[in-house]
């Protein structure tokens, strides 16, 4: 059963996600701390044109399936208009309110 994102424990996370699935770029870039950075499947990766490019122009979408990590750790199926359908996993650093990194990948 998946989680609501309403209920996600870390409020930065919260945040992240309610962005990302209501395709909200100005929310998404808010969430962000100055600075955040990315990597995907362990390479580092240029965020505003990953960001861009899976999320926002492929309808990225996040369906939560599990929490770790007080909240800072996902299981997900996440799904975009590019590559359909995947399990992932989602780490986030997280400092004043704000996402400072985050890392996805196949789960």
């Amino acid at each position: 059963m998946p989680i609501q994102t309403a209920k996600l424990s870390d409020p930065a996370v919260r945040a992240f996600v309610t962005a990302l699935n209501s395709h909200d770029r100005d929310a998404f870039r808010a969430a962000l701390a100055p600075g955040a950075t990315m990597a995907d499947d362990g390479s580092e990766r240029d965020l505003e044109d990953w960001t861009t490019r899976e999320i926002f122009d492929s309808h990225g979408h996040m369906e939560i399936e599990k929490e770790t990590a007080g909240g800072r750790g996902l299981v997900a199926q996440y799904s975009n208009d590019t590559w359909g359908e995947m399990r992932t996993a989602w780490r986030f650093d997280v400092a004043g309110g704000k996402v400072t990194r985050f890392e996805t990948g196949q789960a």
